[in-house]
């Protein structure tokens, strides 16, 4: 589904965002084999002809690949560090259903990185969220002198080139941020508006709608979708033109994602809607049937939980029209948090339960529960994160109920 020149056609862009998971990156295949197949080599033969080939450094260089096949133009390589088969079709399905070029890594951190390295920030707001991204900017602070601020400090401490980073939904709560409002703040000073999404991707949230400049993924999560891979993702809106760059600079950072994990971020990507949408209609269940026993002190629930967080219980939810309701129209995150009355009761509910695994990570078919303290020093230590997978929603109900029951006795 390509035009003549080989790029991506109008009728590619008009279709919904399951077609294009399956669909996006067929202009690429230079092959009849349904599904892509599995290259793990780090190298490509040069051509043939001495008259096509080209050094590195002239400027008359008529693409970014200096090794293009004429049977596979789109699809030409060099060395694995640069681009292979199977990432460049991964990136073009990334692009088409995220809304701007995308760029992959070898993780979420790895593309954390590479941004901040490409905007080169002399302040980044930042509030809370995943632990890893503040130990980025404490390395960056040793380097480059980086000064991190709160999220909300005043805008004036922002300047030009500076960063506010949002995460949202928020890690590990679930809870959301108003990106519209953050947006604002960074564009009336001149800094960027960069919007980690991983817990919010497509079709959940659309970050490029309400301001954003840069939108990264831990694509070790939902788009890998089976916990068996490591990625992370870069996607630049449309008004800047910096994958070119993005990509130079991972060429020499190299943090390059695997091919083998390029291979199966494309296998998972083509159910992503499916995966996504059950799983966030399961968690909003979830909560909502945990927030009315909470209610009532008799039950379990009420003698053993003392909060619950998720988007769906903010009051922008129920509000019409309101921020939270225009910005995750695709429904919310299949990710929330259990504030248990007593930590030790926190550390034990993991191993009553059957379904739930207890382990870290979050995003794949499987339902995850993790006691966050372990992982995350800073969390309060009666916290539990829940990732609900693709399981029934009565199944993960009766599995809670019964691992909750066994320690109420």
């Amino acid at each position: 589904m390509a035009s003549a020149n080989g790029a991506p056609s109008d009728e590619l862009a008009r279709l919904s965002l399951s077609s294009r998971t399956v669909h996006a990156d067929d202009f690429i295949s230079a092959h009849r084999a349904v599904a892509p197949a599995m290259h793990v080599s780090t190298t490509f033969r040069y051509g043939d002809d001495p008259d096509e080939l080209q050094s590195s450094g002239d400027p008359k260089k008529l693409s970014d690949w200096n090794n293009r096949d004429p049977t596979a133009p789109l699809d030409s390589h060099v060395y694995s560090r640069d681009s292979n088969p199977n990432t460049t079709r991964l990136e073009a399905v990334l692009t088409s259903i995220l809304g701007g070029s995308s760029v992959t890594y070898a993780s979420g951190l790895a593309a954390f990185h590479a941004m901040l390295v490409r905007l080169n920030p002399k302040r980044i707001a930042i509030g809370e969220g995943y632990h890893g991204c503040h130990g980025v900017i404490q390395v960056l602070s040793r380097l480059t002198g980086l000064q991190k601020l709160p999220l909300d400090c005043d805008p004036a401490e922002l300047g030009p080139g500076d960063v506010i980073h949002v995460e949202t939904p928020l890690n590990p709560t679930g809870e959301a941020r108003n990106l519209q409002h953050y947006a604002d703040r960074a564009h009336k000073v001149g800094a960027y508006l960069t919007v980690d999404a991983t817990f919010a991707p497509p079709p959940l949230q659309d970050p490029f709608a309400f301001g954003a400049d840069v939108v990264m993924h831990s694509g070790t999560k939902y788009i890998g979708g089976h916990s068996d891979m490591l990625c992370g993702v870069l996607t630049v809106a449309p008004s800047h033109d910096w994958a070119k760059e993005l990509r130079q600079e991972r060429l020499v950072l190299g943090s390059v994602m695997g091919s083998l994990e390029g291979w199966l971020g494309l296998r998972s990507l083509r159910t992503l809607e499916l995966r996504v949408t059950r799983q966030s209609q399961t968690a909003t269940a979830l909560v909502a049937w945990l927030s009315a026993q909470l209610k009532d002190p008799s039950t379990v629930v009420g003698q053993l939980v003392e909060k619950l967080h998720h988007a769906s219980l903010q009051p922008e939810a129920a509000e019409q029209g309101s921020w939270l309701q225009n910005q995750m129209r695709g429904g919310f995150g299949p990710v929330f948090a259990i504030v248990m009355k007593d930590m030790d009761v926190a550390k034990r509910l993991p191993s009553k339960l059957r379904l739930f695994h207890h382990a870290t990570s979050l995003g794949g078919i499987e339902s995850l529960i993790e006691w966050r303290a372990m992982t995350d020093p800073r969390v309060d230590q009666r916290l539990l994160r829940v990732s609900v997978g693709v399981e029934g929603f009565e199944d993960l109900k009766a599995d809670v109920w019964q691992a909750l029951g066994s320690l109420s006795k």
